[in-house]
């Protein structure tokens, strides 16, 4: 089925507000800046930002989050096989998902949110929201042939692995870093294996 038009039009405008939030929030720092500024550089008005934010550290979180572009995971989830394990899958679309400049703004937005703890909830909410959204995507893939218990301990374990790394909290250089470029894929593969294999 494709995409309507009203959709896509809306997807436009939350990525242009969040991206622009977030990327304030680069530069001036949470307190440098105000929801005039985001829409103003976003080039929408405050009346639309509320249609889609309550509050300018909810479109920051998500300007760290959103994905840019999706066309490279739809067409990962159309060359799937159907006997494809549940853990193959999800970690295929982790690796898809998880770019070098994806993994460096989710790590900003963890900075951010150390000198800001009113972030805290919002960043929460991103991962809850990342995570939830790779059990829907689990679920449908595998179409019931798969307990959806077993799903759900798989994600969040993965996410819960993944998480004190995010925020810094577990020392794992991300692949930007050339001290150590394959860390955060060794940290991965490791939790793949462990997963795969059983504790």
């Amino acid at each position: 089925m494709k995409t309507s038009l009203r959709y896509i039009k809306k997807e436009a405008t939350v990525r242009a507000l969040a991206n622009a939030a977030f990327e304030l929030a680069l530069e001036h720092g949470l307190d440098g800046f105000i929801v005039e500024d985001v829409v103003g550089r976003a080039g929408y008005s405050r009346r639309t930002f509320t249609n889609y934010f309550s509050c300018k550290e909810e479109a920051v979180a998500s300007g760290a989050t959103i994905f840019n572009d999706t066309i490279e995971i739809e067409q990962l989830l159309e060359n799937l096989s159907e006997d494809t394990p549940p853990i193959d899958i999800l970690f295929q679309l982790i690796k898809t998902q998880l770019t070098v400049d994806y993994l460096k703004k989710i790590r900003e937005l963890a900075l951010i949110c150390k000198k800001n703890p009113s972030m805290e909830p919002y960043f929460l909410d991103v991962i809850y929201r990342l995570h939830v959204d790779a059990q829907k995507t689990l679920i449908i893939i595998t179409n019931g042939k798969v307990d959806e218990v077993y799903i759900h301990l798989l994600v969040g374990a993965v996410y819960g692995a993944m998480l004190p790394v995010i925020d810094g909290s577990l020392h794992v250089e991300f692949p930007d870093q050339p001290s150590s470029n394959s860390a955060f894929h060794q940290y991965m593969e490791k939790i793949y294996k462990y997963l795969k294999n059983g504790f």
